[in-house]
């Protein structure tokens, strides 16, 4: 997905690494389309919900890689999205079940998107651009880069 070409990534999130950019952009603008769906009728479109939460595994996966790529400690970062994994199905399980509405569960899912990029992304993305990223031609740092605003 192309940044710029749909308007729901705020500026204010962009992290300045373009993977990483675009499969927020992708995530938001899913999340977007799933509060215009259940907001014309009560249908909770099931595949759909299915679908942002594989983006958000797919997204998890690709900071996980970078990292690896990297050579930077991916521990706490990872044991976030792992725990933020679990009480997304779980949230997302209860609006199968009647016991959460869907606008409820993606205005969470939104503002948890949003304050993980402010506070976990932005640190994530700072030590991958003091890697070999940003100098290519240096040699891969040790892993003793940390990096979470918090665990």
């Amino acid at each position: 997905m192309e940044i710029g070409s749909s308007p729901f990534l705020p500026e204010a999130l962009m992290v300045d690494f373009p993977e990483i950019d675009a499969q927020h952009e992708e995530i938001f603008t899913r999340i977007e389309s799933l509060k215009t769906a259940c907001f014309e009728s009560s249908y909770v479109p099931i595949e759909a919900f299915h679908g942002l939460l594989e983006l958000f595994e797919q997204h998890f996966a690709t900071e996980e890689r970078l990292a690896g790529e990297a050579g930077l400690d991916f521990t706490d970062h990872a044991k976030i999205h792992a725990s933020t994994l679990r009480v997304l199905w779980k949230a997302f399980g209860d609006v199968l079940n009647g016991g959460n509405d869907a606008h409820a569960f993606l205005r969470y899912a939104e503002y948890w998107f949003e304050r993980h990029i402010s506070e976990d992304d932005r640190l994530f993305v700072q030590a991958l651009q003091s890697s070999h990223f940003a100098h290519p031609a240096m040699p891969w740092p040790a892993a003793n880069h940390s990096f979470s605003a918090r665990v």
